[in-house]
């Protein structure tokens, strides 16, 4: 019998925030330019599109809402850096929340889809990986959550087909308001969070 889950561990970008939509709508702006050229100005021109527009991914409020109500510990593990991070958590209101649980793969030698970060992430935090589940919406972080020993939940309400995430320990959806009785129904824990560290 599966334990408990204790730690739900959030992927970033497309999970939590919209940045994906925004890369995808910026891409076309910047024509044929030599690589570098092109990396530069697809870095401004992302910032400016993020600054006037990026939102929580759809149904985030009401999920984190939900989860308030289990009492289950939440961190971040992203592929991004701390800083990007600080700035997209930033313009959604979200960096406050998860503050001082935040972890980049900047820490770790190998990123997704190795387990390093998943590892990285339940340590700091103070959990063992049989009580976490991973909350992701790619397949190179579903499988760094499956290599990490971790359940998963993989979000396909982005850009990234429901196919891509489907295998053994994973569940899919579609509606982040799903999340706190997916956690409920299929994870089930027997009450407020006991295995250490902070919410």
């Amino acid at each position: 019998m599966e334990s408990p889950v204790e730690l739900v561990i959030f992927d970033c970008d497309g999970v939590l925030v919209d940045t994906e939509r925004i890369a995808l709508r910026v891409r076309p702006r910047l024509g044929d330019r030599a690589a570098g050229l092109w990396c530069d100005r697809f870095a401004e021109y992302h910032r400016e599109a993020v600054d006037a527009g990026l939102a929580p991914v759809d149904g985030l409020t009401e999920a984190l809402a939900g989860l308030d109500r289990t009492g289950l510990a939440t961190c971040i593990a992203s592929g991004g850096t701390h800083e990007k991070m600080a700035h997209t958590l930033g313009r959604t209101g979200l960096y406050e929340r998860f503050a001082g649980r935040i972890h980049s793969a900047t820490e770790v030698e190998r990123g997704k889809p190795a387990p390093d970060l998943f590892l990285h992430a339940a340590a700091a935090m103070g959990f063992d990986p049989a009580v976490c589940v991973v909350v992701e919406d790619s397949r190179p972080g579903v499988l760094a959550a499956r290599a990490a020993g971790m359940r998963c939940l993989g979000y396909a309400g982005g850009v990234t087909p429901g196919g891509w995430l489907e295998g053994p320990g994973t569940t899919v959806f579609d509606d982040m308001r799903e999340l706190p009785g997916l956690l409920a129904g299929r994870f089930a824990a027997s009450g407020p969070a006991a295995g250490g560290g902070p919410r």
